[in-house]
């Protein structure tokens, strides 16, 4: 097997398992509070408390994937233009 052709299966083979990713499971954890909803503070006696709730996900915890939003942009603006 040549080295192109080897490189465009591994490629093919990536793209495919992050659409079934998408496919599946299209919200992941949210990478600015590692899907806890909120940011860990400590008090002055060095103990750990709940922060803010993270403005990025809202307090859930859970973001949607970008190959999943780029999928909702394209099916969107598909049926506003066959209208």
């Amino acid at each position: 097997m040549s080295l192109p052709l080897l490189a465009i299966a591994c490629l093919l083979a990536i793209t495919l398992c992050y659409s079934a990713k998408c496919w599946v499971s299209p919200f992941g954890d949210c990478r600015k509070c590692d899907g806890m909803g909120h940011a860990f503070k400590t008090d002055r006696k060095g103990k750990t408390k709940r922060g803010k709730d993270c403005r990025r996900c809202h307090a859930t915890g859970k973001r949607i994937r970008i190959g999943r939003w780029i999928y909702n942009r394209a099916t969107r603006t598909y049926r506003a233009g066959t209208r």
